[in-house]
């Protein structure tokens, strides 16, 4: 087989690079090692910046976003029980979306089989071959036999564990990483939200999160330690904590139910450099991993995929500036998104090593939060999404 670009990975980020290239005429292939079933059943988050909004529009698959999606002008941070709010859209004029990473990529899947795009799930041991080269290929297995294909350029989305990061030798390749000595245990309950916007909350207990999926899907989440098991969480566990640490009028509004859903995720900061290697690309996870609580990690690989998007349609216009440019360009929003979720996480959780000192500025710091203009225009920025 032969294609102009070869895809690894059919999560959102491969999805829409190449649904979005498809649509300028650009041939591509997806390969996933997964089934479509498996990618589908991931539960990931649900916050979407109004550039990715925005992309996913340009990409023809914004229709149901836009119809069930939930814009949301602003948000609220709280500590010690008692909350405040703030405007994006009055700060900034921009509105952030509410719309399951599920639910995109069940769109995407849709756009794709309505276009014959060539997506071939269960392939495995994908391998690249002659990445520097100018005839790069990738090889991978199914069905019991060996599967080649040849394209001019590759784009690994193929996520943190994949093999495209891999690739790059050892001594090209810089990484840097921050592992954070405590997870996030979150709850899936089929349950209204307890408030229109999310809610972000630091206590001494530890951070807590309010998050929803639609109107009668909730996701929430508490700040606990690594070694936690998530069969020692029960349910009634779980609420009680959550009523501790979020605000007052929140804790007796909230109506809590049996979970649908229960996992722990370690949170860390992780990137790689450079992100093009020759022919082949790195997107998403295969280069980053942020904390989530900024809300960054599905929009930071979408702006990944709208840098190369762009430079490759100007490439097969006849102009390489856009691709020469990619790692540099991607970078530098990526290390200022991962600026904003570092500063976030520690502003909001407790750390083991942290003393009286430290609580008392990450308060002080919430107190100026509510009361500046200056500091809550600044948050609103870099919530709302970076410009590209």
């Amino acid at each position: 087989m032969r294609c102009q670009v070869a895809i690894i990975g059919g999560g959102p980020s491969g999805l829409l690079l190449s649904q979005l290239l498809h649509r300028k005429g650009i041939d591509t292939i997806v390969l996933e090692r997964r089934s479509q079933e498996y990618v589908l059943s991931r539960i990931r988050a649900g916050v979407l910046e109004w550039g990715s909004v925005e992309l996913l529009r340009e990409a023809g698959v914004g229709q149901r976003m836009d119809a069930e999606g939930f814009a949301h002008d602003g948000t609220y941070l709280a500590c010690r029980n008692r909350g405040f709010r703030i405007d994006f859209a009055e700060r900034t004029g921009k509105q952030v979306m509410v719309y399951g990473q599920t639910e995109v990529t069940r769109d995407l899947y849709a756009a794709r089989a309505a276009e014959d795009g060539k997506i071939i799930t269960e392939a495995e041991g994908v391998t690249i071959h002659d990445a520097k080269s100018d005839a790069p290929h990738v090889t991978y297995m199914k069905d019991g036999r060996e599967h080649r294909i040849d394209c001019d350029y590759i784009a690994g989305c193929d996520g943190f564990h994949g093999v495209s990061r891999k690739t790059i030798p050892d001594n090209v390749l810089k990484e840097y990483e921050r592992v954070f000595p405590f997870g996030w245990l979150g709850v899936l309950s089929e349950t209204p939200p307890v408030s229109h916007e999310l809610i972000y909350a630091q206590n001494r207990r530890g951070f807590a999160l309010c998050s929803m999926r639609n109107a009668n899907l909730s996701r929430y989440y508490v700040q606990c330690p690594l070694t936690d098991k998530v069969e020692a969480w029960t349910d009634a566990a779980f609420w009680d904590e959550l009523k501790r640490r979020i605000p007052e009028e929140a804790a007796e509004t909230i109506i809590t139910g049996p979970t649908l859903e229960k996992s722990i995720a370690p949170l860390r900061s992780f990137v790689a450099e450079p992100m093009r290697w020759g022919r082949l690309f790195l997107v998403g996870d295969a280069a980053h991993i942020v904390p989530p609580t900024g809300a960054k990690g599905l929009n930071l690989a979408f702006s990944d995929v709208h840098y190369l998007y762009h430079g490759l349609v100007q490439h097969y216009d006849g102009d390489d500036s856009g691709i020469d440019s990619y790692s540099e360009r991607a970078l530098a929003r990526v290390w200022k998104s991962e600026r904003f979720s570092w500063s976030m996480t520690n502003l909001l959780h407790n750390f083991p090593e942290n003393t009286g000192f430290e609580l008392h500025m990450q308060e002080a710091e919430l107190d100026y939060l509510e009361g500046s203009v200056a500091a809550q225009t600044a948050l609103a920025e870099n919530y709302i999404g970076l410009p590209y």
